[in-house]
């Protein structure tokens, strides 16, 4: 089998470091208002670049490829890009891959467009030939790359599921027959933990929650044989969410207190704050409020702490925007539509250029605050509805088809007014919806 792992991409990094003379999250932002600039929003991390640098990423998909031509002056050649020369793949026909074929809601073939053809994906290389040989740090180091690259690209395609599948199952094969020192033993475990989750996050981005449910329930058995709080609460923390996505409020809680257990003396304020969110997400589902209010200032607390040398790079999501998200789901599960979409729209705007995904349901969410309050806002909601129908296709996730479902459905009741009645029109026109 061929490496599929380039080599650090120097030509950009130069780019970067030296004529741009910016950190990766100020390029990251200036890639974002380059694709504003020019018609083109994604939503570019300091992770992605990362990516692009390191070599996990061959070649940036096209939109990125325009952004960044746009913004150099450079082809993708010239800024160390290696486009891959393989022919499109053909798609295959209905029902090859059989339960890839499930999805909850109606949507055009363009959401999946050429994912596959376009990814370099999880990028083990060569080592996915390796079985029973000597495990190194080398190996190791391969699999936290291959996490940084799921995290790094900004859709949970059939295409990278099923090459996170495949490295997640050479590295357990390496977990069985590989010959390595205690050490390394323990953080190969701790690594495949790490990618089990990141498999998970895939699954559960696509609606497939009892794939998640069990990649997630992996890696806490990874945690606790190798030891490690942070895999342990992380796992515990994605439960939860699943839980309470599931309609299992004190699943949800239970969940949420051992993540907060785990890590208690771990010396990150702001992990317990994500974890005491997650936790006053299932008290809101529960209709407990006195119990949502104690955990979300709680939250609030920790996170005032600030950052810390123990946060993990998996936290980089959790920012003030994320805050008042989550805060603002708890308040539309007690039935507090004005907060919530009040808080919905502050998430928004917090996270800026930032996590499109993140925004795209957000504003989901204050176009359904709006719908269903006491005293509804039908004009409001479709504004902050045709807001969320604009991140497609960019935003591929099921997770957002879901809720421009739950928009439609909450907006039915005011089709009569004529802005209501327009988007539902291009919603059904952009979706394919019957």
């Amino acid at each position: 089998m061929a490496d599929r792992r380039n080599p650090p991409n120097t030509e950009l990094r130069a780019v970067r470091e030296l004529e741009f003379q910016m950190s990766r999250q100020e390029f990251a932002k200036r890639v974002v208002a380059t694709g504003e600039d020019i018609g083109e929003p994604v939503g570019c991390t300091s992770r992605l670049i990362a990516a692009w640098e390191d070599g996990d990423v061959g070649c940036p998909r096209g939109v990125y490829q325009r952004i960044l031509t746009a913004m150099t002056g450079r082809s993708m050649h010239e800024l160390g890009f290696r486009p891959a020369t393989r022919p499109r793949p053909v798609p295959p026909a209905s029902g090859a891959y059989g339960q890839e074929q499930e999805e909850p809601v109606h949507r055009r073939v363009f959401l999946f467009d050429g994912a596959g053809a376009a990814l370099a994906l999880v990028p083990l290389g060569s080592r996915l030939e390796k079985k029973a040989s000597r495990i190194g740090v080398g190996d190791v180091r391969a699999v936290d790359q291959a996490v940084t690259t799921i995290y790094s690209h900004d859709h949970g395609s059939a295409a990278l599921r099923r090459d996170a599948a495949a490295a997640l199952h050479t590295v357990y094969q390496w977990l069985q027959d590989g010959t390595y020192t205690a050490k390394t033993g323990r953080k190969l475990r701790s690594a495949t933990g790490h990618l089990s989750i990141a498999a998970g996050w895939l699954a559960y981005d696509s609606g497939r929650a009892a794939d998640a449910r069990s990649l997630y329930g992996e890696a806490l058995a990874a945690a606790r044989i190798a030891d490690d709080p942070g895999l342990e609460a992380h796992s515990f923390g994605c439960l939860s969410l699943l839980a309470k996505a599931s309609g299992r409020p004190r699943e949800a809680i239970s969940a949420a207190q051992g993540a907060q257990s785990a890590v208690r003396t771990y010396g990150s304020p702001r992990m317990l704050s994500l974890f005491a969110m997650r936790e006053a997400g299932g008290w809101a589902l529960m209709g407990d409020s006195p119990a949502t209010d104690r955990a979300i200032v709680r939250a609030h607390h920790l996170y005032a702490k600030g950052p810390t040398d123990a946060d993990p790079d998996w936290l980089e999501f959790f920012n003030p925007g994320e805050l008042a998200g989550l805060e603002a789901l708890a308040r539309a599960d007690l039935d507090q539509h004005e907060r919530a979409a009040a808080g919905a729209e502050q998430a928004v705007l917090l996270h800026g250029d930032q996590f499109a995904r993140n925004r795209a349901l957000y504003t989901a969410d204050v176009a359904i605050h709006h719908a269903v309050r006491e005293r509804p806002e039908p004009e409001a909601a479709a504004e902050a509805a045709g807001r969320a129908l604009a991140y497609l296709p960019e935003v591929r996730s099921d997770r957002l088809l879901q809720s421009l479902h739950n928009v439609e459905s909450a907006l039915q009741r005011h089709s009569r007014v004529p802005a209501v009645s327009d988007w539902l029109e291009r919603y059904r026109t952009t979706t394919g919806a019957s």
